[in-house]
């Protein structure tokens, strides 16, 4: 067997036992969530969610036509007065403009989904990165950081964003980038510096310095990886921010997307149906309560996640 053939079966038998510490330590996650009976209705309810978005395309393709049931440009015609009841045609009624509420609904589960989750994502770079960087090189670094973190923190998240969707154009993909800039820089990054400092003494981390590794190399091989568990957790949370911000900004018409529950509900209350919700209550209430039941999912996650991450909150 030559050198290389023996690094080569060396990597691999590596690789194997990484993937076998991956899926036993995902295992034992799975098992500590799973017991936590508030996060699996929250990840069932996710699961629903999840099942609208991959449903609507299947059934604009088979079943509904494009020209009834678009979320944007259908029309009921079938349908003489609108806003229009539900019936078997229009399961959840029509809206003001004649466009069914059903696929309405499911059309805008996806947006959500995307503003959530990347909102999230950008939430963990920033805040992992600002935490990590502030806690451990200190000094100027953890005094600029943190200062700017606070300031953020004192500012009414839903203000500025209105402030910024009447100045810029926002979009769901802008609005989800500055929602998770805001939220990695404020509080996320403030929580993950106080672990951070926790790690900065450990034993590991002086061995790697003094081995003559770079700062930029402890924060990112030795730190970072040791912050990801408590970074996801307050993933979790951002998303359900997010969502609800995107909802309060559709409902004044300040954002550039075709279709979200947020312009569902502003469309209703455009039309003065706003103080009908009793009457006309599928104007109002499946966008409100997808928004209500989807932010509480989240949470419902995010909450048994905290006893994951936390050894100190779990059952004994």
């Amino acid at each position: 067997m030559t050198k290389e053939t023996s690094e080569l079966a060396l990597q691999g038998h590596l690789w194997r036992v990484r993937a076998q510490l991956f899926w036993r330590s995902a295992s034992s996650l799975w098992a500590l969530f799973s017991q936590n009976k508030i996060g699996l209705v929250g990840l069932g309810i996710i699961l629903v969610f999840a099942l609208m978005v991959v449903g609507h395309p299947i059934l604009m393709a088979t079943v509904w036509d494009p020209k009834v049931y678009d979320p944007v440009i259908g029309y009921a015609f079938d349908e003489v007065v609108q806003p229009a009841a539900p019936s078997i045609a229009h399961l959840l009624g029509t809206d003001p403009v004649g466009r069914d509420i059903l696929s309405q609904l499911m059309y805008s589960a996806k947006a959500e989904f995307a503003l959530g989750l990347l909102a999230a994502l950008v939430t963990v770079v920033v805040g992992t990165g600002v935490g990590a960087a502030s806690g451990y090189l200190g000094g100027v670094v953890d005094v600029v950081l943190m200062r700017l973190a606070d300031i953020i923190v004192m500012m009414p998240t839903v203000a500025l964003l209105i402030v910024l969707g009447v100045l810029f154009n926002l979009n769901m993909y802008s609005l989800a980038i500055v929602i998770g800039i805001v939220s990695g820089f404020g509080g996320t990054a403030i929580i993950i510096k106080s672990q951070a400092l926790g790690l900065k003494v450990k034993p590991y981390i002086e061995a790697a310095r003094v081995s003559g590794g770079s700062h930029l190399h402890v924060i990112l091989v030795h730190i970072v990886p040791n912050l990801l568990p408590l970074a996801f957790l307050y993933m979790m949370f951002t998303v359900t921010a997010a969502i609800f911000s995107e909802a309060v900004l559709s409902f004044f018409g300040i954002l550039n997307i075709r279709m979200s529950w947020g312009i569902m509900i502003h469309t209703a209350q455009s039309a003065g149906y706003l103080l009908s919700s009793a009457k006309y209550w599928w104007l109002l209430m499946p966008a409100g309560l997808s928004i209500t039941l989807l932010c509480g999912s989240f949470y419902l996650v995010g909450r048994a996640l905290d006893e994951v991450v936390n050894p100190r909150l779990r059952r004994r």
